[in-house]
């Protein structure tokens, strides 16, 4: 069954991903950009193409959530896949179900933090930015984020719409793991994880291998290697051309130091509710 590592965009999904393909995918815990394969995006190509061919259409592609799911746990194993998508239902068609769903990890990140990195990311004004994050109708198609991130229609709602959608989920376990967490104590907040995942699939707690996946997925690190490797998650910026640096600023990325008053009320104001109960207010 499938077990989720859901988030909003730019919010950490793939630090975690990083982590945990490490741990569980490799003998010794140390990080390659490979072990990422071992967690799929979804929806993705590569679960919908037996189904469709039109992959910009949302309507057709959530016609073929489930359908593609149900194929993905045909042997009934353990099954990581990583999604931006918000749990809903779209052109009445649920995400997923508890059929599919064995458990959920959700990512979440302070939305003023969230602003900054996707203005980074996707070349986008921190106007823009705001308006994609508080858009309630929000979904974004085929190459329209360089082709890898969002290679699917994926169906995203605003920052508290999608946090919502997941912290709500009904018919599976859910942990929610705060990005700052990972910032502020990697360890603590990765055995959380790791403790989280043991009471659902058997996993051998090794101190020497949880250091290795620490030490080979710290952001720094993560950050270098991709300097010198290349990263292919990484998306085209849209108007110079040349590569965008995915693992970018990390702990760096201060909203107090790269958002203008003005900006920063507006997103406290309108997720006010949802960041008192994070903390972040």
């Amino acid at each position: 069954m499938i077990i989720w590592i859901a988030s909003y965009p730019k919010s950490g999904n793939t630090w975690v991903r990083s982590l945990l393909s490490a741990y569980l995918y490799s003998n010794s815990g140390i990080f390659n950009f490979d072990l990422l394969q071992k967690i799929q995006q979804f929806p993705s190509a590569l679960f919908l193409e037996p189904f469709l061919k039109d992959f910009n259409d949302p309507k057709k592609v959530s016609n073929y959530w489930i359908p593609s799911q149900d194929k993905i746990n045909l042997d009934n194993n353990n099954v990581f896949l990583k999604t931006h998508s918000a749990l809903c239902t779209f052109e009445n068609n649920s995400f997923t179900n508890k059929r599919n769903t064995k458990a959920a990890i959700y990512i979440v990140r302070d939305p003023r933090n969230v602003i900054t990195s996707l203005s980074h990311h996707n070349s986008l004004s921190i106007l823009d930015a705001l308006d994609f994050l508080t858009d309630s109708n929000q979904m974004t198609v085929r190459n329209e984020w360089g082709g890898k991130e969002f290679g699917i229609a994926t169906v995203l709602g605003s920052w508290s719409d999608h946090l919502k959608s997941w912290r709500n989920i009904k018919f599976a376990p859910i942990l929610i793991v705060r990005y700052e967490d990972l910032i502020n104590d990697i360890k603590k907040t990765f055995m959380s994880i790791l403790n989280f995942l043991s009471n659902l699939m058997e996993i051998k707690i090794d101190e020497k291998k949880i250091m290795n996946t620490i030490d080979s997925c710290r952001f720094d690190v993560l950050s270098n290697k991709e300097e010198k490797e290349g990263f292919i998650e990484s998306v085209t910026h849209k108007e110079k051309g040349g590569k965008l640096k995915f693992f970018n600023l990390g702990k760096k990325n201060d909203w107090k130091n790269l958002l203008n008053p003005v900006i920063e009320k507006k997103i406290r104001q309108t997720f006010k509710k949802e960041m008192e109960e994070l903390g972040y207010i």
